[in-house]
């Protein structure tokens, strides 16, 4: 009976992480941004608190939320016009840059057929040419997005300025006797999700440093741009800093020529070999480093659900995950001791004999 009893509780609580993950997948706007507002969240928390001292912690939180905000609006402001001009000024010379590595192709060690080496091209500016969306779904994408950047904003703000007791109201809701190891298991889930993130900040602004430093010295052009698309790609483990640093050989090859593109290569080798051996086991921390083939899988699981996105959130989601899980085998639930009967229990009073008996 009690082996019926516990199967069926499993069953129930499958059931129940099924109905929340179809439900996840079905809300990706609530979902991806929620996520995003904690990872800011993670990211401003200690500014916050340190504002909270001298202010009132709703206006720390405010105050916290409009610097962040504030600098990546400017940041993407600055880069994107600054882009926008160079692309125009770049547009016959890249059209140059094209047509030499055309012939290169052709022409050079490989030799390949031109016909083949035409219709890759024209596939390649085709594909270029469909990722522009028409105006009217532009417009719906820019409304998509406006009202999931004010989303994360309000999250994030409220997750600052009432974090505390929102989790304070979700403990109310766990039963006394495991209300201890949620507790410890929500308070570890922060703890990994804080020093993944900071830590990977820290190590994408080195990135970024590092590689951009290279371009503005070989005067490549859009270097701002790739400079931003470097630390943005250091947030997607595997696949981010391989396709940034090959956009960043690519856009000088077709520039600079091969030997400023031979130079950016190597820096960019010198710098990811860096941070994979040293700077992410030094900042980030040995206990949060997950197998390749997991961070894999999951970057994997995350674009096929929610694309870039979901590349983004999948490498926190399961080492929180895993750190939760540990901090869970490590502290089981005290089972309860058993009852132990008093020994203080007053002695049964005899009963009178009877007169005859006397």
């Amino acid at each position: 009976m009690r082996t019926l009893v516990v199967g069926a509780a499993l069953l129930v609580l499958a059931a129940v992480a099924w109905l929340v993950f179809w439900v996840l997948l079905r809300l990706p706007l609530v979902t991806v941004t929620v996520a995003v507002a904690l990872l800011l969240t993670a990211v401003v928390h200690p500014l916050t608190r340190l504002l909270s001292r001298v202010l009132p912690r709703a206006l720390a939180a405010l105050l916290s939320v409009l610097l962040l905000f504030g600098f990546l609006a400017g940041a993407g402001f600055l880069v994107g016009f600054r882009a926008a001009d160079e692309l125009r000024d770049l547009a016959r010379p890249l059209a140059a840059g094209i047509d030499r590595i055309r012939v290169w192709l052709i022409e050079g060690p490989l030799g390949l057929d031109p016909q083949q080496v035409t219709e890759a091209r024209n596939a390649v500016v085709d594909r270029i040419f469909q990722l522009a969306p028409e105006p009217t779904a532009a417009a719906g994408m820019a409304l998509y997005v406006l009202a999931a950047v004010l989303l994360v904003a309000f999250l994030t703000f409220f997750l600052l300025k009432d974090g505390a007791s929102m989790w304070g109201w979700v403990l109310r809701l766990v039963p006394g006797r495991r209300r201890e190891q949620v507790d410890g298991a929500g308070r570890t889930a922060w703890t990994t999700l804080s020093h993944y993130v900071r830590g990977v900040v820290i190590v994408a602004l080195i990135d970024a440093v590092g590689i951009g430093a290279a371009l503005l010295v070989l005067g490549v052009p859009l270097w701002p741009s790739l400079t931003l698309l470097t630390f943005l790609g250091a947030f997607v483990p595997l696949f981010g800093a391989t396709v940034s640093g090959a956009v960043a050989v690519l856009v000088t090859l077709v520039t600079n020529g091969l030997t400023d593109a031979v130079i950016v290569l190597v820096v960019v080798l010198v710098v990811q070999q860096v941070e994979g051996n040293v700077l992410h086991p030094l900042i980030v921390g040995r206990s949060l480093r997950l197998h390749p083939v997991v961070i894999l899988v999951a970057v994997t699981a995350g674009s096929m659900l929610w694309g870039l996105a979901g590349a983004l959130l999948a490498v926190p989601l399961v080492a929180v995950a895993y750190r939760v899980l540990v901090h869970l085998r490590e502290n089981p639930v005290p089972r309860p001791a058993p009852a132990v009967p008093s020994t203080d229990a007053p002695e049964p009073t005899p009963e009178p004999e009877p007169e005859g008996a006397r």
